[in-house]
């Protein structure tokens, strides 16, 4: 699933389409390398989700201009690569969308240095978009609770007793959280029924919190080729996600031999690992309670206002449970 996707999203493809040229010109950064990588990483194939999840929710609003509806969608689609950027450094990865990561190429002082400067071009966007004092600290109080789930995630590093409740508490952070911005922006910006607003964050949260679990699954479960990213990233950081967490219950000391190694685990070792969470059940498990949060989704879209928006979010919702990258 790639931006060919939004071809099937007639009602926001065109917004999509334009918003693309206008991130590239957004980012004006004198130092050129680091510019130029920046703007291989917009232009590398992000699947525009949170934008298009924004636009999709403008259609429940009033008539708003073009220019602030495309500052804000940009805003969300800036802060998420500023976040892609620190997760690099975090996970010292190698590659991002198939290039080759700031960290990896420049060091991670400058790739903190580019995330940070994302964020300073989120916030010029978001003062483009709108000077609702309400909304503008909806956007401070979304970057919080991103920041913390970050840091919390360090917190469940190498942690084999981590739980379900403290994985959901930290990916309603790392990556929940800027779904349900994305939703409620849309319609607060646009004037969308109280009703629409009230949904918009609840349907986000439960959004992100599937796709997050579907991003896990794929790094058990995934082929490189189409996601783009190493298999078991997360594993050699220490990040033990939603279908290793399943598994270990059921089989405690076949995990620990491997997993007491930490950063020594070899390339064998995490092998091993992965073949247990299949033979574990961890992989389906997992699968199992990411359709409850998209049915969760699901439910709360159907009670929106009836019409060809409501009948967009519910089969982009679907089609992202289906992905394979």
């Amino acid at each position: 699933m790639d931006r060919q996707l939004w071809r099937q999203f007639p009602q926001v493809e065109p917004e999509l389409n334009a918003l693309q040229p206008y991130l590239l010109d957004a980012v004006k950064l004198t130092n050129q390398p680091i510019h130029n990588k920046i703007l291989a990483l917009l232009e590398s194939g992000g699947k525009l989700l949170r934008p298009g999840y924004f636009y999709l929710f403008t259609k429940f609003g009033e008539p708003t201009s073009a220019e602030r509806l495309r500052a804000g969608a940009a805003a969300l689609e800036i802060l998420h690569v500023g976040t892609l950027i620190h997760d690099d450094v975090i996970d010292e990865s190698p590659t991002r969308r198939g290039v080759r990561t700031i960290q990896m190429k420049y060091g991670q002082r400058n790739a903190i240095y580019a995330g940070d400067f994302m964020f300073t071009v989120y916030f010029d966007q978001v003062l483009k978009s709108t000077s609702d004092t309400a909304l503008i600290q909806a956007h401070i109080n979304a970057m919080h609770k991103i920041l913390t789930g970050e840091l919390g995630q360090m917190a469940l590093n190498y942690r084999e007793d981590a739980t379900l409740d403290a994985y959901l508490s930290e990916i309603a952070g790392k990556t929940a959280e800027l779904f349900a911005l994305a939703c409620y922006q849309g319609a607060q910006l646009t004037h969308a029924p109280q009703a629409v607003q009230d949904s918009a964050r609840p349907i986000g949260e439960a959004i992100g919190s599937a796709y997050q679990m579907l991003d896990d699954i794929l790094d058990y479960a995934g082929d490189p080729k189409k996601t783009r990213k190493p298999i078991l990233e997360d594993l050699r950081s220490g990040v033990y996600s939603l279908p290793l967490l399943l598994a270990i219950p059921h089989a405690k000391r076949d995990f620990h031999q491997y997993l007491k190694k930490r950063q020594d685990m070899t390339t064998a070792d995490i092998q091993a690992v992965r073949a247990l969470v299949t033979q574990h059940g961890g992989v389906e498990a997992a699968r199992q309670l990411a359709t409850e949060w998209t049915d969760k989704a699901l439910e709360l879209i159907a009670a929106l206002p009836a019409g060809s928006t409501r009948e967009a979010l519910a089969r982009l919702t679907g089609m992202l449970l289906k992905r394979d990258h």
